[in-house]
């Protein structure tokens, strides 16, 4: 009956199963044979190492589940996802705090049809990512491609299967949900376990979130990295004035989404009515270290912003200096011909006394 329910959600290719692996991530190979690592430059941002998962194919411990959280867009279509999901009727959507006076943010929705004992819940973030718990990887992947036509300006692959956050959990009986050794521990049987499985999720997708503005700003650091060579080797500058424009354009739109339209710097609102819940969401975001990668980040685009800064200085005075000697040649030319036609009336008297008489 599983098979069923998840062919009912997207007809496959068996190729494209083999492409996202969402649940584990699969370390690079680092063998002797293996590509030379290039060298990084001073710009290079360094990327966060996350805990090897167990590998594929391990089964988990009995009473340990998975749960993992993947950015796939910018942004999603929330209401237009919540119809959809009411017309395939597989699964049972509802907006988390959503009082109809503005765009909802979180779309929750649980498996009509279940396999265990275990419900499997999916958390949408209007930020672009999603949480899914207890899913295995051919459902995530068929869930991922109904989720396509709602992604507004999706991510690439590579980012989603880079940024992917996975952790294992569990439940307990006899203490507060919150992490044991990097595994998140959920207390059995109580009545918050959906908002507590939200607060989670809330953390975890805004760290995959977060890792998809570092990719961004690794591939930005990528396009200017020659410019500090030929900096260095105090060669031309290499970029016209429209493009370190549209470069500075693009720091301050990521810092716009960093510091202006999330949850980074502080806590969201949600919380300040659930204050019970408030210190588990506090723990997962010091265990993934998220207010100290939003500091580092902040600061590479600082220094990023000084650098395009720089440019564009330094290309206003090459046009600056250009106009000047535009200018000198232009007096120049001017004092030409002021000398030639001061020239010809002093060396040509006697045709001007001529052409006076005459008149």
């Amino acid at each position: 009956m599983f098979s069923s329910v998840v062919r009912a959600l997207v007809p496959l290719p068996r190729a494209n199963l083999s492409k996202i692996s969402l649940l584990v991530r699969r370390p690079a190979s680092t063998g002797a044979g293996g590509p030379a690592t290039p060298p990084l430059s001073a710009l290079q941002i360094k990327k966060r190492k996350r805990k090897p998962l167990e590998e594929e194919g391990k089964k988990l411990q009995p009473g340990h589940f998975f749960m993992s959280a993947i950015p796939t867009a910018e942004e999603y279509d929330l209401r237009a996802l919540r119809n959809a999901l009411l017309k395939q009727d597989l699964y049972k959507p509802t907006f988390v705090d959503d009082d109809g006076s503005a765009e909802p943010e979180v779309l929750h929705a649980t498996a009509k049809y279940e396999v265990g004992s275990e419900p499997r819940d999916i958390f949408f973030f209007r930020e672009g990512s999603v949480v899914v718990w207890n899913m295995n990887e051919m459902e995530s992947q068929a869930l991922l491609s109904f989720l396509k036509p709602f992604e507004l300006k999706g991510l690439s692959e590579d980012v989603a299967v880079e940024e992917t956050e996975a952790m294992t959990y569990s439940y307990s009986e006899n203490r507060k949900s919150g992490l044991d050794g990097g595994n998140l521990v959920l207390r059995h049987g109580g009545d918050n376990l959906v908002l507590e499985k939200f607060t989670v999720s809330n953390a975890v997708a805004l760290s995959v979130k977060l890792g998809s503005w570092e990719a961004a700003l690794e591939k930005y650091i990528d396009s200017i990295d020659y410019v500090t060579e030929d900096l260095k080797a105090g060669r031309a500058i290499r970029m016209s004035q429209s493009e370190v424009l549209r470069k500075t354009g693009e720091l301050f739109a990521l810092r716009h989404l960093i510091n202006l339209r999330s949850d980074l710097l502080d806590t969201p609102d949600f919380y300040w009515d659930r204050e019970h819940l408030e210190p588990l969401y506090l723990r997962m975001i010091g265990h993934l270290s998220i207010s100290r990668r939003t500091r580092v980040m902040n600061e590479r685009l600082s220094h990023c912003l000084e650098l395009v800064e720089l440019l564009s200085a330094k290309l206003s005075d090459h046009h600056h200096v250009r106009l000047e000697w535009m200018i000198i040649v232009l007096i120049m030319v001017e004092v030409a011909f002021e000398f030639l036609h001061y020239s010809d009336r002093i060396f040509s008297p006697e045709e001007e006394q001529q052409q006076q008489q005459q008149a």
